[in-house]
């Protein structure tokens, strides 16, 4: 079953293109990492899944139903957590969370005191000398503590410390063994890679790749060391081979995951003793998309937005 469903979903502010024909889909019990720097389209999809902006044009539909038209219902099924948390400053933490259980009609206090203490959030305190770190942790508990269907998290761990962190990914986990469904935007690609079943990279409004990590790898090349019994030759003959670095019966070198099989054919006639493979990690599948933008604007003495 499909929770999160966009077929050829557009957004226009205006005359600017905000979403180009976006399609994705998120299944049910599955962790999807929608990851893309600020400007790529990312929130604008989020908000428009959670009812707040109108599409221009293109299907979407949330749980099974349309999120402009039933967002009421829909949010007695969902959970959202921002990456910038606003609270109430004369309530207390505590009564911040109590106010957004009410408004869900749902909360386990047995969990969500489990979760106070899990976060180290004192609860008795007020909303205005929270730290954003604090801000974010009332957010997390009031979505964990709760029985929803759906959580869609926008960089939810904005101004936590890794040992927080660290929670995070455990309530994620559980919520995952529960069957529940995750949509997680974030910048820490290692949180995305670390947690995520499927990974849907969005660049200028469109979805430019979809998958498991698995099923993306094969856009970026494999990192090989090898340490042979004699001298290596030949290495820069293959095809698929690149960034070689031999020194006698050493080697270092990154190899096109379509060129894998024959790379360790020619190997194995230099008497192998050890050979480590690297896989690419999340972060350079991110970069193939991002890189060279990235750099220009580095060069130009701005910053991708």
């Amino acid at each position: 079953m499909s929770v999160i469903q966009l077929k050829d979903l557009t957004k226009y502010y205006g005359k600017v293109l905000a979403l180009d024909g976006v399609d994705l889909e998120v299944k049910e019990g599955e962790v999807f990492g929608f990851i893309g720097p600020n400007g790529a389209g990312k929130s604008t999809t989020i908000r428009i899944l959670l009812g707040l902006l109108r599409k221009t044009s293109g299907e979407v539909s949330l749980l099974g139903k349309d999120p402009w038209n039933d967002a009421v219902e829909l949010h007695k099924r969902i959970s959202y957590v921002p990456g910038d948390v606003n609270l109430w400053p004369n309530l207390t933490g505590g009564e911040a969370i109590d106010l957004f259980s009410r408004l869900r009609g749902d909360m386990d206090k047995k969990r969500r005191n489990e979760l106070l203490e899990r976060f180290n959030l004192d609860p008795t305190k007020k909303c205005r000398t929270y730290s954003k770190g604090n801000r974010q942790k009332v957010a997390l508990v009031s979505a964990f503590a709760s029985d929803a269907e759906l959580f869609i998290l926008d960089e939810p761990t904005s101004g936590l410390d890794p040992l927080m962190e660290a929670v995070f990914q455990e309530c994620v986990a559980k919520v995952k063994a529960d069957g529940k469904t995750v949509l997680l935007s974030s910048h820490i690609l290692a949180e995305v890679e670390k947690l995520c079943d499927r990974v849907g990279i969005i660049r200028e409004g469109k979805i430019v790749e979809s998958g498991t990590l698995e099923e993306l790898r094969h856009l970026t090349r494999t990192f090989i060391t090898v340490q042979a019994g004699q001298k290596l030759e030949g290495l820069e003959t293959l095809s698929g081979v690149h960034q070689l670095e031999v020194r006698g019966k050493e080697a270092s070198f990154q190899v096109d995951s379509s060129k894998m099989d024959g790379v360790l054919r020619f190997l194995t006639q230099y008497e192998i003793k050890t050979l480590t493979s690297t896989p690419p990690t999340l972060e350079e599948l991110f970069m193939r998309h991002y890189g060279d933008d990235t750099n220009n604007a580095t060069a130009k003495g701005g910053a991708t937005q």
